[in-house]
């Protein structure tokens, strides 16, 4: 008794710090992430959703995710989707004409961005990205190119023996909008060696992504749980996501939002040396609600329905979450490892009215389209 008194006197001084926008440690946001009822955890992260957003609007978003190519040296043990620059038969890089085709397809479908991205590719260098996104923009001088990611950036930066701010620099004066945050997976250095050997490890990532918060880019950043990593590694990440929005200029967007997703590992190498149990809707629930009250300085939490399926996604709203992300016109790589959900724009609309609130379209800036 006198322990679940304790507990219970904990978490309510965690949820009294959490509802005034206090930072949690690492350490408390594991605490009540372990400990707290799922039903308190999620009121509390709705209740805090409201002083971020105080409307009963949810965001979406049309846009379509292409990517350049599949060569990529990373050595990620969780994709399906990647192979050697010498495997011919499986290697491509799409063409001018497949873009032309790709983006009138998305235009037609009313959006207007494409999130592009494809892998480490050990031949391009800043000049096949600079001359790609003008290509794409000669295609269709009004797209937006939400492009690449940190691991990408710091690559392109190493190979063509030029900073990181050049490369952002460059990128941006090709036509880059803004700047996902993928390849984030867990920014723990211990998990990155063993799930993604090649890739740019924590610090290059907050490198990168600091950079582009001087620069003004605006950005998004991610998490995917659900393999090697413990919870404390998981706190941390969110920990670190906040200290480097904290960081940002003040007149900078930084991160606009956070959006977290369940790995997924069918068939991949990581299934074969790692049998873990599957994320179930709660868990995830759980870490939308931990992401809310962890990112106290980010104003927007995404559902990510796109790997625990609409109505997790609709749960997801009532949990800390106010977007729904995008309809997702195209998209290979979680869906090689195992994600099959699609939504079209009249459906993503009519689960977020069935789950209480007024869908509203938005842009990769989260102003009104």
């Amino acid at each position: 008794m006198d322990r679940i008194f304790i507990n219970k006197m904990n978490l309510n001084t965690l949820y009294t710090k959490v509802l005034n926008l206090e930072s949690l440690s690492s350490e408390e946001g594991a605490f009540l992430y372990r400990n707290a009822p799922p039903s308190e955890l999620f009121e509390t992260a709705q209740r805090v959703r409201f002083i971020h957003v105080p409307e009963t609007k949810v965001s979406w978003q049309i846009d379509r995710n292409i990517n350049y190519t599949n060569v990529c040296i990373s050595g990620c043990l969780f994709c399906n989707f990647h192979c050697t620059v010498s495997q011919k038969d499986k290697s491509y890089t799409t063409s001018t004409e497949e873009y032309r085709i790709k983006i009138a397809e998305l235009r037609s479908l009313g959006g207007d961005q494409i999130l592009l991205q494809g892998g480490l590719h050990p031949g391009y260098d800043i000049t096949f990205y600079e001359n790609l996104f003008t290509e794409i923009k000669s295609i269709d001088p009004e797209i937006k190119l939400n492009a690449l990611g940190p691991p990408e950036v710091a690559h392109i930066a190493r190979i063509s023996k030029i900073t990181i701010e050049e490369t952002l620099h460059r990128l941006v004066r090709a036509g880059l909008t803004t700047l996902p945050g993928a390849g984030a997976e867990i920014l723990s250095d211990r998990v990155r060696k063993i799930i993604s050997p090649a890739k740019p490890n924590t610090q290059k990532w907050c490198e990168v992504m600091r950079a582009a918060h001087k620069m003004g880019l605006s950005t998004t950043a991610t998490m995917v749980y659900g393999h090697i990593e413990t919870i404390e590694e998981r706190m941390e990440h969110l920990v670190t996501i906040r200290e480097i929005q904290r960081d940002k200029p003040s007149d900078a967007p930084g991160f606009r939002a956070f959006i977290s997703w369940p790995m997924q590992m069918e068939g991949t190498k990581l299934s074969q040396i790692y049998s873990g149990k599957d994320i179930t809707p709660v868990e995830h629930l759980k870490m939308v609600a931990m992401s809310r009250i962890m990112l106290n300085n980010i104003p927007h939490i995404q559902a990510s329905w796109l790997t625990v399926g609409e109505a997790t996604g609709q749960m997801a709203l009532h949990c800390g979450a106010d977007d729904m992300g995008s309809i997702m016109i195209e998209e290979n790589v979680v869906s090689s490892a195992g994600a099959n959900y699609r939504m079209g724009s009249e459906e993503m609309q009519r689960r977020i009215k069935e789950a209480g609130f007024e869908p509203w379209l938005r842009g990769q800036d989260y102003l009104p389209r």
